[in-house]
């Protein structure tokens, strides 16, 4: 190993093996030089390492400390949004958003950021919902947090004219028994999911306050009614780092 390598293979060590603990800051540079006999450069150069793997990330000023553990969401994409799951919905339990009810259920508190406009929706989004060239969305983004960390953005969309004039269009929670689009006839009898993963855009990192080498999951979710009709498409950003998928699929 070099010498910048020795170091960052020594602090990996201390990290994993919980010496050094999530969100402890690592010993200053100064410490470091002396600790290790080396020069500040090489000192550098190995948390550099460290910060590039996403186990260290930079403080305030110039400080650098331990990247913190976000405990997991698990996220049961089985009945997540199921008709059961709505109607034998227990007020204050499992009413409501169900995103929300299922981060209650874990004994954890959710927020949400919720912003409303009419837009010209991403082209992937365009096709799912199966807009015209000139089709506008009515477009409900979320920062959705948990324990005031942000965890997650969901952004719905909807063809703007099956949804105007509901309370899909207020910039707030929103609920009503068996979801809102079945409140207004609109009912999703299928869900296509697709799911990729990658680094995030730079806007995403920031409203999710990301620490380098953070790779996320794309899930997109379009809902059909019985016709096969596109009624949504919702587009979720969820970081790696705090969150679990969970499905279950039958064999038949």
């Amino acid at each position: 190993m070099t010498k910048s390598q020795e170091v960052a293979y020594d602090l990996r060590e201390q990290i994993l093996s919980g010496e050094l603990g999530g969100g402890e800051a690592l010993p200053s540079e100064s410490k470091m030089m002396g600790q290790y006999g080396y020069s500040r450069e090489t000192i550098r150069a190995g948390v550099r390492v460290l910060v590039e793997e996403g186990l260290v990330v930079t403080g305030q000023g110039q400080g650098k400390y331990v990247r913190e553990d976000y405990p997991p969401v698990v996220w049961n994409w089985t009945t997540l949004e199921s008709r059961s799951r709505h109607a034998n919905a227990v007020e204050g339990q499992t009413a409501g958003d169900q995103w929300a009810s299922a981060v209650t259920e874990e004994g954890k508190t959710p927020r949400q950021d919720i912003s409303v406009s009419i837009v010209e929706p991403p082209p992937h989004v365009r096709e799912c919902l199966a807009l015209p060239e000139d089709g506008l969305a009515v477009a409900r983004k979320r920062t959705r947090y948990v324990d005031n960390r942000p965890y997650a953005l969901a952004d719905s969309y909807f063809p703007q004219e099956l949804v105007v004039g509901t309370p899909l269009m207020e910039p707030r929670d929103v609920s009503a028994p068996g979801g809102i689009l079945a409140s207004v006839g609109l009912v999703q009898a299928k869900y296509r999911d697709e799911i990729s993963v990658r680094m995030p855009t730079r806007q995403e990192a920031e409203l999710l306050a990301l620490p380098a080498a953070t790779p996320v999951a794309e899930h997109t979710r379009t809902g059909y009614d019985s016709d096969g009709r596109p009624l949504r498409c919702m587009v979720t950003i969820l970081p790696g780092d705090r969150h679990k998928i969970l499905y279950e699929v039958s064999t038949d």
